[in-house]
C-alpha cells in the first residue's frame, strides 16, 4: 500500500487503518455486541498481512477491553510493529455508563492506563476523544496537558477527535495538532464545508471514521440482521438504521454494489474509497470482526474511483439528502 504522511508528525500511515472499536465487545454503553477475542486478533492479522500499519482504538472502547485486545495482537504479530493510536477524554462507572472529563489529573490517569494496557512505553498518537460538553476553559486545559505528555516522551503525538474548526483553532494556539479525527461517509458529510479546508490549510491530518457508516453501507446490513442486532448493540438506536433513514440508506448500498461488482470489490470497500478520495483525507479508520470482513475491505486505499464512479454514487446520495 501506498502511504500518507499524517500531518506534522514523522509517521507515513497507510490509506486505511483497523479500528478496534467493535473489538470492545459488549456490556458498555456504546458496545457493538458480543465479540471473541480470538476473531479480533485474527482480523488485526489479516489486516497487517494486507499491508496496513496502524491499529486506532481507544481506553473506553469496552471499557479497556479493546486496548488489550491490541496490545495481544501486536505482541503476537511477527511482522513490523504497527502504530498504535488511542484516545483519552472518557471515563467510566462502575456500571458502564460513559462520561467526558478533560481535568488535566484524569488525562494523565488515562495515559497511565492506557500504556500499561497497550505495553507499550510511548503511544504514537493520542488523542482527546471529545471536546468538553461545555467547550469552556477545559478544552485548552486538556490540550495543555496532551503536550505536556508530548514533551515528557510518554506520547508521540498529539490529535483530537469530533473537534470543529474553532475548536482546532483554540488548541493551535498552544501546541500544534498533529490530526483531527472526525465521522465522514456518504451519509454523514458535515466535515466537507469547513473543518476539511481548516485541516489542509493548516497542514493537519485527518483520519475519518465510521466511512462505512458503521457497517450500515457494507451491504450485509439488511432489515432482517437490524432487526436481530443484540440489545448491547448501539447501532440498534441509530436514526440511520430506522425508516424514513433506513430505506432511504439502502438504496444507496444497493448503488454502491453496482459500482463494487465493476472493481470486483464489496461495497464497503467503495464506501472507504470514496470518502478517501479527497487529499485532504490522509486516512479512513476501517472495522473488521474477523479475517474475512478485513479480507474484503482493508484493500480499500488501493481503490481510485472513477469521476463517473464519484458521480454516480453521489447522484444516489443527495438524492438521498434531498427527500
Amino acid at each position: 500500500m501506498q502511504t500518507r504522511k499524517l500531518g506534522n508528525s514523522n509517521m507515513d500511515i497507510t490509506p486505511v487503518g483497523f479500528g478496534a472499536w467493535a473489538l470492545g465487545g459488549g456490556g458498555w454503553q456504546f458496545g457493538w455486541g458480543p465479540q471473541d477475542d480470538n476473531d479480533s486478533i485474527a482480523a488485526i492479522h489479516r489486516s497487517l498481512e494486507l499491508g496496513v500499519n496502524w491499529i486506532d482504538t481507544a481506553a473506553v472502547y469496552g471499557l479497556g477491553h479493546s486496548e488489550e485486545v491490541v496490545a495481544r495482537a501486536v505482541q503476537q504479530w511477527k511482522g513490523p510493529r504497527p502504530y498504535v493510536f488511542t484516545k483519552c477524554g472518557m471515563r467510566w462507572d462502575k456500571n458502564g455508563r460513559v462520561s467526558k472529563v478533560h481535568s488535566p489529573e484524569s488525562i494523565r490517569q488515562e495515559c497511565a492506563d492506557s500504556l500499561r494496557r497497550l505495553r507499550v512505553d510511548v503511544i504514537d498518537l493520542y488523542q482527546i476523544h471529545w471536546p468538553p460538553e461545555d467547550n469552556g476553559p477545559t478544552l485548552e486545559e486538556s490540550w495543555q496537558t496532551m503536550a505536556a505528555l508530548q514533551k515528557e516522551g510518554k506520547v508521540r503525538w498529539i490529535g483530537v477527535s469530533n473537534y470543529d474548526a474553532s475548536q482546532l483553532q483554540r488548541c493551535e494556539k498552544i501546541a500544534p495538532v498533529t490530526s483531527l479525527q472526525p465521522p465522514y461517509s456518504l451519509i454523514r458529510r458535515q466535515i466537507e464545508n469547513e473543518i476539511l479546508p481548516h485541516c489542509e490549510r493548516r497542514g493537519i491530518g485527518v483520519i475519518v471514521y465510521s466511512p462505512m457508516a458503521s457497517g450500515l453501507l457494507t451491504g450485509a446490513m439488511t432489515r432482517e440482521r437490524i432487526a436481530k442486532l443484540p440489545e448491547d448493540d448501539w447501532r440498534k438506536n441509530s436514526p440511520e438504521l430506522r425508516e424514513p433513514r433506513l430505506s432511504k440508506n439502502l438504496e444507496l448500498v444497493e448503488r454502491l454494489k453496482k459500482v463494487a461488482a465493476r472493481y470486483k470489490t464489496v461495497p464497503g470497500a467503495i464506501a472507504v474509497a470514496w470518502a478517501l478520495r479527497l487529499p485532504a483525507v490522509t486516512g479512513a479508520i476501517v472495522g473488521a470482526r474477523n479475517a474475512q470482513q478485513a479480507e474484503e475491505v482493508m484493500r480499500a486505499g488501493e481503490i481510485k474511483l472513477t469521476p463517473q464512479d464519484i458521480a454516480e454514487i453521489e447522484a444516489t446520495a443527495a438524492a438521498q439528502v434531498a427527500r
